[in-house]
């Protein structure tokens, strides 16, 4: 497909076609009329239907099963705009936040992804994230604009579609929860520039309702990405400590269980994280560099 745009949507989604037709109406409205993909995640639902019947100007990748994260990655090769800004089922981006986003990234060539400024709800509360990224002990850098961090949400992250793809997208052994900060140091190893920039704004609408399997997830996947990219010592600290906790949390022995179960994968895939990137991550966490 032809198309001169300089950036574009990808939303990943599943079996939620009433949210994925809130976040469509929103995103279809924006004055700077971005390709929007969706990559569907193999959903039973009227989710394809939806898509075709109201939104026939939208592309649609129909997954064959479900790939949780990757679908973003899919949905980013298909794509052939040099940004892509991701966008949950249950996201959308502010106007005007996708033409500053671009404007950045033509400026600084070295910038691979930025975190947006998360506003949450029909309040639009700040994501509490935007103050632990815009506090981020990396400070800035002469050739990036605004501040460095190994962090964001998916949701609201606008990458440069090269960089993107040379840095491998999301991990397919994290699947889904908590994958972005494998990705960031993914970005960060290969000399792309991670950077909150919050003049660049997304709305997230999260579901209120409870779920219930996403803090196994996450602390599974924190778990992995330390295997993956992190020293030895440190992934086994990690380790240690989750099975402390497992012995009195269901929680934490699903997610020791589940990266047990994974482990030989991760290591068979391990690739530490060069040493400028490591002591980053370790300022980040508080640890003695």
């Amino acid at each position: 497909m032809t198309d001169h745009r300089p950036i574009g949507v990808v939303i990943a989604t599943r079996n939620r076609c009433d949210r994925l037709a809130v976040t469509l109406r929103h995103l279809t409205a924006l004055p700077e009329r971005p390709e929007i993909l969706v990559a569907d995640n193999a959903s039973t639902d009227d989710t394809r239907a939806l898509l075709a019947r109201d939104f026939p100007e939208v592309r649609v990748l129909a997954l064959p099963v479900n790939h949780g994260a990757l679908a973003r990655n899919h949905g980013a090769r298909v794509l052939d705009t040099p940004y892509v800004a991701f966008s949950d089922d249950d996201s959308w981006w502010a106007p005007g936040a996708l033409g500053r986003a671009v404007d950045l990234f033509d400026a600084h060539p070295r910038l691979g992804l930025i975190a947006a400024r998360t506003l949450v709800g029909p309040s639009a509360d700040p994501d509490p994230l935007n103050d632990v990224l815009a506090a981020s002990p990396l400070g800035p850098a002469t050739d990036l604009p605004g501040t460095q961090v190994l962090g964001f949400l998916a949701c609201g992250a606008v990458v440069r579609r090269t960089a993107h793809l040379d840095a491998g997208g999301f991990h397919r052994l994290l699947f889904f929860g908590g994958e972005e900060t494998l990705l960031a140091y993914d970005l960060a190893a290969r000399g792309w520039g991670v950077t909150h920039c919050p003049d660049v704004v997304a709305h997230h609408h999260p579901d209120p309702a409870p779920r219930p399997d996403r803090p196994a997830l996450q602390r599974r996947n924190a778990l992995l990405t330390a295997w993956l990219r992190r020293p030895v010592p440190h992934a086994l600290a990690r380790t240690g400590a989750l099975a402390a906790e497992a012995r009195g949390d269901h929680q934490a022995r699903r997610a020791l269980r589940e990266t047990l179960s994974r482990l030989p994968a991760a290591l068979r895939e391990r690739r530490p994280l060069p040493p400028h990137v490591e002591r980053a991550a370790r300022m980040l966490e508080g640890a003695t560099v």
